[in-house]
C-alpha cells in the first residue's frame, strides 16, 4: 500500500483518528516530490504541515507539539508533550520553508525550539523527556480555555483573538477552548479593519499575554530524565534551525547538549542511556549510538570544528565493530558488550521514531563521503539491498530509510562554503532545499587545516572572498563566487 492511499485528502496525514504525526515520511514525500516533479507530493505534505500547525495539536501560544490527535482534524491532542516529537517535526518546517519560502514555516519553527529551549532545557544544555497530559487530575486543564477568562485579560481585544483562534462561548472541547487557527489573517484585517501588519502585532502581544497567565496554573508533570538518544534527535532539530535562522542560540543549544553527552554519558567511549538527578546508568542501545552520530554530522555541517567529525566516526566504527550483523546485513539493538540478554533484538521499523537501523545506514553514508573509507559505504549498501523491496512495499514503516535510499541514488552533492562573510551566498545554500546534499560551512583557515585529513576537504583552500565548491560523483567545481553560478552547478 502506497502513502497516498494512507493520507487523508481533507486533513492531510496518515489514517483517520487517532492521528500522529510521522515526521520520516512527510519528509519523504517532499522528496519524491523532487524525484519525479509530481507538485502533488509536495502538496498533501504541505497541507499535513499546515493543518497540523494550525489545529489543537499545536500550543498555539506556547509553542510546541502535543503528542497525537484523537481525531482527524488535529483538533483535540492528547495533550502529553514528547521531546522527540518536538525534536523530529521541526526538520519538517525547516523543509517546507526551504521549498516554498513562506515565512510561516519558520514562525512554527521558532516557536517550537523556542518552547524546548524555555520548557525542557536543563541548566547542563541536556533536554528533558515529556510533559504530562494531565494537571490536577484533569487532561488538558492548563491549555484549555473559557472565552470570559479570555475578555478578562485580553480586555479590548479580546474579539480580535477569538475570532483569529476559534473561540467560542460553547467551546470546541467540553465546554472549553482548544486554541486553533481556521481563518486567514487577511479575513481579520478586513473584519476589524486594520492592517494586516496591525492584526499579527495584536495577537502577538495577547499571546504573550496568555501565556503569562497560563504560568500562573498548575503545570503539566515534567519528566525530567534525559535520554541520549531523544537529545540527540533535539541536537538535529537545532542544528537544521540554526541553519535556515542564522539564530545562534539554537547552535549554542545544539553544541551545549553535544557537551553534556560527551562529558556525562560518554564513558570509555561507551554511550549511556538516560540521566537523571546526576546519575548515569543503562549501557547505550543503537539508537543512543547512531542518533547521536547523526547529530554530531549535522552540527559539524554547520560549525565544522573537527572534533565533532572525529567523535562521530568514532562512534560509526564502534557501531560497526559491536552492533554489527553481517549475516543479515543489519544492526543488532545491543553491542555484543551490553548486558546479556537471552536474544539480542533487532528492529527495522521507522515508526514514531526512526529506527536505530536506518538511522545508522544514513550515517554510514554520510561518513563515508566525508572519509572516503570504504567500509561504511559497503554496509550503508548492504542495509539499502536487504531492506529495499520491504521498504518499496511498505513505505509507511519506512520513512527514514527511503529518505536515505533516496540519498544514495541521487549521489550527495558535496557543497563546501569557505568563508561565509558573502551572507546572501550562505543564506541561499542554507535556505535552498537541497536534501541530497552535504552542506559544510568552513568559517576560518584553521577549521580547513584541521580537516584536511579528510577526503572531502582535498585541495581545497581558504580564501579571503566567500567561495562554494560544488563536488558531485568525486568531481568538483571550481570556486564559485556568485549565486547564478553556484545554482548553474547544483
Amino acid at each position: 500500500m502506497n502513502l497516498f492511499q494512507l493520507g487523508d485528502a481533507s486533513y492531510g496525514g496518515f489514517g483517520s483518528a487517532p492521528k500522529f504525526p510521522n515526521a520520516a515520511n512527510i519528509s519523504f514525500l517532499f522528496r519524491y516530490a523532487k524525484l519525479t516533479g509530481l507538485s502533488k507530493f509536495n502538496e498533501f505534505a504541505l497541507k499535513t504541515l499546515n493543518k497540523m500547525a494550525r489545529g489543537g495539536i499545536f500550543d498555539q501560544i506556547g509553542g510546541g507539539f502535543h503528542r497525537y490527535s484523537t481525531d482527524a482534524k488535529w483538533l483535540v491532542p492528547h495533550f502529553e508533550k514528547m521531546l522527540y516529537d518536538n525534536a523530529l517535526i521541526p526538520v519538517n518546517y525547516v523543509e517546507a520553508y526551504q521549498i516554498t519560502k513562506d515565512p510561516f514555516y519558520l514562525e512554527v519553527l521558532n516557536k517550537t525550539l523556542d518552547f524546548v529551549l524555555r520548557e525542557m532545557t536543563a541548566k547542563n544544555g541536556g533536554f528533558y523527556s515529556a510533559y504530562d497530559a494531565d494537571s490536577e487530575g484533569v487532561e488538558g486543564k492548563f491549555y484549555v480555555w473559557k472565552k470570559s477568562n479570555i475578555k478578562v485579560i485580553l480586555g479590548d481585544d479580546a474579539d480580535l483573538f477569538c475570532l483569529y483562534y476559534d473561540v467560542t462561548d460553547g467551546g470546541n472541547w467540553e465546554g472549553n477552548n482548544i486554541l486553533c487557527n481556521n481563518i486567514n489573517i487577511s479575513a481579520v484585517s478586513f473584519h476589524f479593519g486594520m492592517p494586516e501588519e496591525k492584526i499579527k502585532k495584536i495577537l502577538t502581544m495577547c499571546s504573550q499575554k496568555l501565556l503569562k497567565s497560563r504560568s500562573m496554573r498548575v503545570a503539566p508533570g515534567l519528566d525530567d530524565k534525559i535520554l541520549t538518544s531523544w537529545n540527540a534527535l533535539m541536537i538535529t532539530a537545532f542544528a537544521k534551525g540554526y541553519g535556515v535562522t542564522g539564530d545562534t542560540k539554537y547552535l549554542d543549544a545544539a553544541k551545549n547538549c553535544v557537551h553534556f553527552i560527551e562529558t556525562t554519558l560518554l564513558i570509555n567511549d561507551k554511550l549511556l542511556r538516560t540521566s537523571k538527578n546526576g546519575i548515569t546508568k543503562i549501557d547505550g542501545y543503537l539508537e543512543d549510538y547512531s542518533y547521536f552520530a547523526n547529530a554530531l554530522l549535522d552540527v559539524f555541517e554547520v560549525e565544522p570544528e573537527s572534533k565533532y567529525l572525529d567523535l562521530a566516526l568514532k562512534l560509526g566504527n564502534y557501531l560497526v565493530d559491536h552492533f554489527w550483523d553481517s549475516e543479515s546485513s543489519s544492526f543488532f539493538m545491543t553491542s555484543d558488550n551490553h548486558e546479556k540478554l537471552i536474544i539480542r533484538p533487532k528492529s527495522n521499523y521507522d515508526l514514531s521514531l526512526p529506527s536505530g537501523n536506518s538511522v545508522s545506514c544514513s550515517v554510514m553514508l554520510r561518513l563515508y563521503h566525508l572519509t572516503h573509507d570504504e567500509k561504511f559505504l559497503k554496509i550503508a549498501t548492504q542495509i539499502m539491498e536487504s531492506q529495499a523491496q520491504i521498504a518499496a512495499e511498505n513505505p509507511f514503516g519506512f520513512g527514514y530509510l527511503l529518505n536515505t535510499i533516496y540519498t544514495y541514488l541521487q549521489k550527495p552533492t558535496e557543497i563546501t562554503i569557505i568563508n561565509p562573510e558573502n551572507s546572501e551566498i550562505t543564506k541561499f545554500l542554507h535556505s535552498k532545499f537541497l536534501p541530497e546534499s552535504i552542506l559544510v560551512t568552513i568559517h576560518n583557515k584553521e577549521q580547513l587545516d584541521k580537516l584536511a585529513k579528510f577526503q572531502f576537504f582535498a585541495g581545497k583552500t581558504f580564501s579571503e572572498k566567500t567561495s562554494v565548491f560544488v563536488c558531485k560523483d568525486f568531481t568538483c567545481s571550481l570556486p564559485l563566487q556568485s549565486i547564478p553560478e553556484i545554482n548553474l552547478n547544483l
